[in-house]
């Protein structure tokens, strides 16, 4: 028996093994990885130009990646395109806005999205299992059964 022999098997999930699902205007998302027991969701999406995110403050922290196209946060001058990395720590507050078409993105989330209304109140939370709920609900109704995505 090698030292390895008890660590699990990588786990490889091709660019199209999972679909992207539209949720309205053209913008589109891919659930790729929940795990409950962390609070850990890994997303990919793909955005059109004045597509909005409702202002939100993340309960734990959250890694992006653009891989095209271009989005910011309407508090911040930043401008995050093809290449870039953000970090946001927990309790961070912004609005996602985006600039271009076909804007490519991937965000791997702890916790929880609790979003605001216009006076700073929850007013809802997105988590990784209300996510994986609609990806599923949305795959199924658009044809795509129920995707293979890895729950741990």
């Amino acid at each position: 028996m090698t030292a390895t022999a008890d660590l699990p098997l990588a786990i490889h999930i091709g660019s199209d093994d999972l679909p992207f699902v539209e949720y309205g205007g053209g913008n589109k998302m891919k659930v790729i990885l929940i795990d409950e027991a962390e609070g850990l969701w890994v997303v990919e999406n793909i955005f059109q130009s004045n597509f909005e995110v409702q202002t939100h403050r993340h309960t734990g922290p959250v890694f992006g990646y653009t891989t095209s196209g271009a989005w910011k946060y309407k508090e911040y001058d930043y401008v995050n395109t093809a290449g870039s990395f953000l970090y946001e720590p927990a309790g961070s507050v912004h609005t996602l806005t985006v600039l271009e078409d076909n804007t490519r993105a991937w965000f791997q989330m702890y916790g929880c999205n609790l979003n605001l209304d216009a006076n700073g109140n929850v007013e809802s939370v997105t988590d990784g299992a209300s996510t994986l709920k609609a990806y599923f609900a949305l795959a199924e109704a658009q044809g795509f059964g129920r995707p293979a995505v890895v729950e741990k």
